[in-house]
């Protein structure tokens, strides 16, 4: 640990460099900028990510068989456990590193949020939302690619707030990223079989709602059938 503080001190660390250079933008931004950039990295990502998979949800659940929504809507539900099962996961890690937060051990940094007084490594909101992304691009690509944009987006905001290095940041995008990828199997096998159940429940809509066409002019709908024959953006959807 002396060494690692030793390092942290000199300034030949690329860590509190680039944490300078990142928080250091903010002396050329203006007032209304840093409340908005301390708003949006506290919370409206990850607001932003939660929208993000209830729409991939309600996507998922127009699949023309059961069997297919409930395997997607498995998918989309493990993103947001996913990012609570991370979370849980950093508590120990936190408590056996110890960093301090960068404010406490380096000067001249402009701190946009207040009361973070926890331990610095790893992020807990760049786990979060790394966790989200990574299942959301299981579960869906394009709307996984929003979903990683907008982890990467939140990473960048902690440095830029002043809470975090750079490498909490980092070490919170592979955590999550393990997390959501190596679980993701298990929790497919766990998921999907409840997805079903409740598929065929009178809460059946939560899983399965799939769109209907008319066969004929003044013709009774019915619900689409939809096998190779989909569309290529359900198709994305993980089976």
């Amino acid at each position: 640990m002396a060494g690692l503080e030793a390092l942290e001190s000199s300034g030949s660390n690329p860590d509190v460099s680039l944490l300078y250079d990142i928080n250091g933008l903010t002396d050329a931004t203006p007032g209304w900028f840093d409340r908005a950039m301390e708003f949006v990295g506290e919370y409206g990502i990850l607001l932003g990510l939660v929208l993000v998979v209830l729409w991939c949800w309600w996507g998922a659940r127009k699949r023309g068989a059961l069997d297919d929504a409930a395997s997607s809507v498995a998918a989309v539900v493990w993103a947001p456990l996913a990012a609570a099962v991370a979370v849980l996961v950093n508590v120990p890690i936190r408590s056996f590193v110890e960093r301090p937060r960068p404010f406490k051990d380096h000067d001249g940094l402009t701190v946009l949020v207040d009361g973070k007084n926890d331990f610095s490594f790893v992020s807990d909101h760049a786990t979060l939302a790394m966790a989200m992304g990574a299942a959301l691009f299981v579960a869906h690509r394009k709307l996984g690619l929003v979903g990683l944009a907008l982890a990467v987006a939140e990473g960048f905001c902690r440095v830029f707030m002043g809470v975090h290095y750079p490498t909490d940041v980092v070490g919170g995008f592979a955590l999550g990223t393990a997390v959501a990828l190596l679980l993701s199997p298990l929790a497919s096998a766990l998921l999907t079989p409840l997805a079903r159940a409740i598929g065929r429940s009178r809460a059946g809509w939560l899983v399965w709602a799939p769109r209907t066409v008319a066969t004929a002019p003044g013709a009774v709908e019915l619900p689409e059938a939809r096998g190779s024959s989909g569309s290529a953006e359900e198709r994305d959807l993980a089976a």
